[in-house]
């Protein structure tokens, strides 16, 4: 296999044998080359996370991962089609709107924060490769892997700005550990779109490459990867991520600071802090 090949669909509510790495999920598949383990996510990921069955899949599903020693990288590659800023200010004032469900908004909350924990955890090297619209959701999926590429048509966009919500997931943990606090802030307060380059450029990706080469180029370099004995490699991650394990509490505190402002917030002029928060 030298590409990343498009699945058959099947329904998220199936049974899936997590025994076995090659699946095919509603929400994700997932795939081995060698020593490479292919985790490709479809559209609406965010859609998705609120639902324990689906959450609870793909968590087991990582959890059978880091078990096998035939794995040694992760490549995790999000669908082309994917929700985009509008997409994402659209769900998240439908989700606190007229009929505002207080759990379903936790789930997703925890959803998120359980998901990018076990990729800053996962005991393998991740790669993560990404393209066109970016929301911080997947930005942080990038954040928490250890290897980043971008086709150079992306575009990281911060619509929680226009929303009036702090993003959830660590974006603010990893690019203030990534970029230093000054240049984090400027950042995440400009409300500027961050284009391929001056990704690269800031240093939140390791590499760009055309669209066309984008699945090629990640897994040649997940493969590159494996040839590093698996000591020395989750050796140097432990060490690089000794830190991380604050993450947990950072998350927690991300949850707080959205409960707080779903609480206070005038759901009808969503996007308005309350001067208390």
């Amino acid at each position: 296999m030298t590409a990343f090949k498009q699945p058959r669909t099947t329904k998220a509510g199936g049974i899936v044998d997590i025994s076995r790495l090659n699946v095919d999920r509603g929400l994700f598949w997932g795939e081995t080359s060698g020593e490479v383990l292919i985790l490709s996510f479809r559209s609406r990921l965010l859609a998705h996370v609120s639902d324990l069955g689906v959450k609870g899949v793909l968590l087991d599903y990582l959890d059978l991962v880091a078990c096998r020693d035939d794995v040694k990288v992760v490549v995790i590659k999000q669908a082309v089609t994917k929700m985009r800023s509008t997409d994402y200010i659209t769900f998240y004032k439908s989700m606190i709107g007229s009929d505002f469900d207080q759990l379903l908004l936790e789930r997703m909350y925890n959803a998120v924060g359980q998901f990018i924990l076990k990729i800053a955890n996962l005991s393998k090297l991740v790669v993560h490769a990404d393209s066109g619209d970016v929301i911080p959701l997947f930005m942080n999926i990038g954040l928490a892997s250890d290897y980043r590429i971008v086709a150079d048509n992306t575009v990281f966009r911060n619509p929680n700005i226009e929303l009036g919500v702090v993003p959830k997931g660590g974006s603010v943990f990893f690019l203030s550990k990534m970029l230093g606090t000054g240049i984090a802030s400027r950042v995440l307060l400009s409300g500027e779109d961050i284009d391929a380059k001056t990704a690269s450029q800031l240093g939140i990706v390791d590499n760009v490459v055309p669209l066309d080469e984008l699945d090629h180029t990640a897994l040649e370099k997940a493969r590159s990867l494996t040839r590093i004995s698996t000591g020395y490699a989750a050796g140097i991650k432990k060490l690089l991520n000794y830190d991380i394990k604050e993450l947990a509490c950072f998350l927690e505190f991300e949850n707080d600071l959205l409960r707080r402002l779903v609480r206070s917030c005038d759901l009808h002029n969503f996007g308005r802090l309350d001067a208390n928060l």
